[in-house]
Parts: structure tokens; sequence; C-alpha cells
């Protein structure tokens, strides 16, 4: 049966508090005066009066019985040694300027010290009985102890301390801490409030594991990226869940609740370390320009709108035509940014006509072009749509860049661009070669004598998957999981490249200030992902057992879909740029006059939407274009 002890009322510790003040004043006096019955009784009622209403008051004022004994802490004992030492004060000034009490030294200094000590151990030593009574108590009911789920905490620091305290002193609550994880090795072997403390190493886990621990606490976000992931591989290896605390503003009143413990992000698993970038003078260049910023309602435009806020730039303006998510965003801005000037402007890039009102009106001075078509399936179904987004969309925004004077204009591309398979992959090559022989040509005109103020730079980045944007493949399982799985995976060795989102805009931001004009920019992303280990982790982190409780089914490669994707074409090669996760790639150089014709064509053949046409026009304009797709596979072009 499962114990229930009630809180005793607060009147009630307030007379036990006042009587036993009384009693050590009188076991003081006789302490003092040899147990010598008549000289102590001498004057004790009026002795016992003053020191009843004079602690009565202080008792009400400090609210020293208050709090809940078996719950008794250090602020507590804190509070009742002030309120005894205040109390001491009191009875010597009234020994000493209180006549009737002066003459007949009734608070001497050495029974007010002795007072003071018996009264300060009498009145703490019942509170920490009753709380260790308490949890005696607790440790014997069964039901307990069967419910108690063990837990370590990482951090053996003040925050691991904290929480510690909060997890075991919760009234109805169902873990207990153990142990102390931490990864500096001075503290290992070493008790901390009555509890071990651990080093990370597997061993450690492993014993902690043996012991029963469920689940790991983390109080910390202070730990090295490859560190943490092998904390977390460890973990769950020997069956141990991992969560975190929230940031403290997100606890319930003030108070942590076990139900607000989250699970681990994968996004903080990254097999890497986080790119940063130390670049002053991207304030310098961005500061009171006018940005213009497509695309800006999706995951990537949106973190871009968010990251060069901080930068304070005059206006930006925010081109999407998707109107919710546009509404949705421009809400988020007017909350988070009052003091930005910014503008939503509904448009499609494909739209000549809306575009040019967006240059006239607005002129901006930068343009961040995120806006695309991404979905692989989707555009191998759609190959004209994609052409007329990716391709038509790209060149209408790059001619009025350089009609308007437009200072950078900074493409977000894909490695999907890279030998592309599929249409998507295919599309953003193209719109990478526009932009590039098109910077080349109005460069070999200005140095003919063109009277543009001054030549527009095209700069691109080129990186893979970014966890958690739209089309992401952790967004999916997430909800596979929600709903029970299966999870779907397509290929058993199927693997990606990943980064966050705030380090790809990172990356877009700073390739505006570092690229010259005509530059491809490729980021070292580190070790590929396996999408199926990906699977695995996620399941695992939710505290399921792979193909046990959730299972992972295999669908087979989609139409288009690469085993493995590339950041560099088999003839480009990396040159090295001041930063060492940033190169540039050095890619093949094309005509422009050929592209601007082919590109035409192909545009004016995805207006009619035809199919296997458009297919056809984009593998000449791309001639590593080698789809995977078998309903594309009887185009192919004559070399």
């Amino acid at each position: 049966m499962a114990y229930k002890i009630r809180i005793l009322p607060r009147w009630l510790v307030f007379l036990l508090d006042l009587i036993l003040v009384c009693c050590c004043l009188f076991l003081s006096r006789m302490l003092k005066l040899n147990f010598n019955m008549p000289q102590v009784d001498a004057g004790l009622r009026l002795m016992l009066a003053v020191v009843l209403v004079f602690n009565a008051v202080l008792f009400y004022l400090f609210k020293s019985y208050g709090g809940i004994i078996r719950y008794t802490n250090l602020e507590d004992a804190q509070r009742l040694v002030m309120v005894n030492a205040i109390a001491s004060f009191f009875y010597m000034v009234v020994n000493n300027f209180v006549p009737i009490f002066h003459f007949g030294n009734f608070f001497t200094l050495q029974i007010v010290t002795i007072n003071f000590l018996i009264t300060t151990f009498v009145i703490i030593s019942y509170r920490l009985a009753v709380r260790y009574v308490f949890n005696f108590y607790k440790a014997l009911s069964q039901v307990d102890k069967i419910l108690k789920k063990k837990v370590v905490v990482f951090d053996a620091s003040a925050d691991g301390q904290h929480i510690k305290k909060v997890m075991n002193s919760l009234p109805n609550g169902d873990m207990e801490v153990v142990a102390f994880l931490d990864d500096s090795t001075n503290a290992s072997g070493k008790l901390l409030e009555g509890i071990p403390i651990y080093t990370t190493q597997e061993n450690n886990i492993a014993k902690l594991g043996g012991d029963g621990v469920e689940l790991l606490i983390m109080a910390s976000k202070h730990i090295e990226a490859g560190k943490l992931n092998d904390l977390v591989d460890n973990c769950l290896k020997y069956g141990i869940r991992i969560q975190q605390v929230p940031a403290m503003k997100e606890w319930l009143n003030g108070k942590l609740d076990p139900q607000q413990l989250q699970d681990i992000n994968i996004e903080d698993l990254l097999e890497r370390e986080i790119i940063k970038i130390h670049n002053e003078s991207i304030y310098t260049e961005l500061k009171g320009k006018k940005i213009l910023v497509t695309g800006a309602a999706g995951s990537i435009g949106s973190e871009l709108v968010r990251q060069l806020v901080q930068y304070r730039p005059s206006l930006i303006i925010l081109c999407d035509k998707a109107e919710t998510p546009m509404h949705e965003f421009q809400l988020e801005m007017q909350d988070k940014y009052k003091n930005t000037n910014v503008k939503a402007y509904l448009g499609d890039i494909a739209d000549r006509h809306r575009m040019e009102h967006l240059f006239e009106v607005y002129n901006p001075q930068i343009v961040f072009h995120a806006a695309a078509y991404k979905h692989v399936p989707l555009m191998e179904d759609n190959p004209s749509i994609a052409v007329l987004n990716n391709v038509l969309g790209t060149k209408n925004l790059a001619e009025l860049s350089v009609a308007n004077d437009v200072e950078k204009f900074v493409m977000v591309s894909t490695d999907k661009a890279v030998n592309p398979t599929n249409v998507m992959g295919a599309s953003k090559r193209i719109a990478e070669i526009f932009t590039q022989s098109y910077y080349r040509h109005i460069t070999r005109n200005m140095a003919k004598g063109d009277d543009h103020k001054h030549i527009t730079k095209f700069v691109t980045t080129r990186f893979g998957n970014v966890l958690g944007s739209n089309g992401s493949v952790l967004p999916r399982f997430k909800k596979q999981l929600e709903r029970g799985g299966p999870i779907t995976v397509t290929h058993p060795e199927i693997t990606r490249y990943f980064m966050t989102i705030p380090e790809a805009c990172l990356l877009v931001i700073e390739a505006g200030v570092m690229g010259n004009g005509g530059e491809i920019f490729i980021f070292d992303m580190g070790k590929p992902v396996k999408i199926a280990d990906l699977a695995r982790k996620v399941i695992k982190l939710a505290g399921k057992e792979p193909d046990v409780d959730i299972k992972i089914v295999y669908t087979g490669l989609r139409p288009g879909e690469k085993l493995y994707e590339e950041l560099l074409t088999t003839s480009e090669n990396a040159l090295p740029t001041y930063h060492e996760k940033i190169m540039i790639a050095n890619v093949h150089q094309y005509d422009f006059d050929l592209v601007e014709k082919r590109i035409d064509k192909l545009i004016k053949c995805a207006r009619q939407h035809y199919t296997l046409e458009t297919v056809y026009l984009m593998k000449e304009l791309v001639p590593e274009y080698v789809s995977n797709n078998l309903a594309y596979d009887k185009v192919n072009v004559k070399q």
C-alpha cells in the first residue's frame, strides 16, 4: 500500500517551536545555576513570558514555521539560526537596559550563549530527525521500491546538484538519482551529497547499466560534440535512455516536472565540429543595406533572415509565394524583431513582371536566393515545373539584379547538383551554370566599356542535406515514430552529408561577404552518415528498440535518388580559402552565348510542359546528368 503522510499544520509547528524555545531556556538556566531549583525558579515565569512573546513575533516575521518539515534544507536551517541570533541579541539588550531584568541578571551572557547553542541544535535537529524518519519510511514502502527509476545526472557541478535535489525531492516522483557522471577525471571516485561520481568511460556506463540505471539526465550542454556522441552511443548500448533538462525559463512555475524532460536532439549528435565564423567584415558589408531574401518563408530562407537581422540592415524584403508560411513568419518577425524594418512580398520568382515590380519598389542591394523546388520525387514527376522555378526563377533574379545594380547575388545550391541523377539536381546545376557564365559575360562587357555602374558579383554556396529543413529526413522519421512506426528508409547503404540549418545559413552569409564573383563555395561537411544508422539512433533516443518496438522498412531507391551524394564533380578540384572548413570548387567554365540559347530553348519547352523533351534538353545542358529514373533512361543525348 502506498504511503501517505499528511503535512503538519503550520500552527502546530509554530506552537511546537515555541514550546521547545521555552524548554531550552529552562535547560540553559539550570545548567548555569548548577540545577539549583530555587534559583532557577526565581523570576522564571517572567522570563518565559518575554521569550514566548518575542519569539512568537520573530517566528511570524521570518515564517520559520512555513516550510514542510520533512523537506527541511540548508535555507531553512539558516533562517532558524538567524531567528535565534536575533532573539539572543534581544535578550542581552533587555538584560542591560530594562531595570527589572538588569538587577535580576535573568539573561546573563553565559545563559544567553548556552541557550543559543541548545535552542539552535534542538530546533534544527528535530526537523532533520523528521526528514530522516520520513525518508526511511519512504524507502521501506514496497510500492516505492517498485516504482522508483534509477537515474544518473551528467555534470557534477552546481547545475547537476540542483537537478539531483529537484528529482529526489518531488513528492510523487518516480525517480531516484543514484550517481553523477562527469567528463572530468578530477572528481572520479569521490562522493557528492552521498552518491558516487563516475567518469564517462564505457566501463563505468556498463557498470551503471548493469546496476539497473535506466536514465541519464543531461544537466549541462557544455560538452563537445564528439564526447557527447560517445556518451550517447555508450548509454544506448547498455540500455540507458538519455534526456535533457529544458531551459530554466521553461520550467512550470519555476519548478521542474519530470514530464518536461526532453529527448536529446539528433542535431546535437553530428559527428563533426560545428563550423564557426569570426568575420568582422560581415557586419561592415551588411549594415545599413537593403537585402532581398527569396524563399524567405522556407526553413533555409527564414533562418537566413533571423541571422541577417543581427547585422542591422536597413531593410529586409521577404519574398515567397507560399501565403500561409509567409504570414506566420511575418508574425514571428513582428513579435521578435520589433525594431527591424521587414517587408513581406508575395511573389513567384518565375513571374518576371512581379519580380520587376519588386526590384522597382524596393531596389535591393544584396540578394540571397534561397527559393527552389527541392523534393526529388516530386520534381522527377514534374520536370517542367522544376525548370520554370529553379532555372527560370534564377535567370529572372540574376538578370534583374544586374539591371538594378545589385552588389551581390548569393545563390543557395545543393550537393545534388554534382553529377546529378535526378531532375531537381540537374535543374540546380543549370542554375549554377547560368549564373557563373552570366557573371563572366558581364565582366567581359564591363571591360569593353559597358555603362553599368559596377558588376554584380555572383556567388554560389553548395552543401548537403540540412537537418530539420522542409523535406529533410528527420521530420519524417519523427512523425513516423509518433505514429508507432514503421520508419521507412529507401536503402540500407544510402548515405548523406548533414548540417544544421543555422550552420547552412551561416555559410551562405559568409560566402556573400567572402565571394569576389563567380565562385562556388563548398563546405567540409565531415563524414557522410548512413540514413539507416540515423534511423536507429532516432528510435533509441526515444527509448525504443529498433526492429523490436519500431520496425525499419527498406522501400527501395526512389526514381532519381543516389546512394551517395558528392560535393564535387570528377572534373572539379577544391581550392582553399582563409577558413579551413570552406573551399572553392574549381568548376568547368561555359560559354554564355551557347548557355543562354540552350536555356531559352529549355524554358520554352518547359512552358509547354513537354516532359521527355524537357529532360532531353536538360541532359544536353548538363552532360554529366545520368538519370536514375527508368522513365528517362531512353532520353539520350547524342554527343
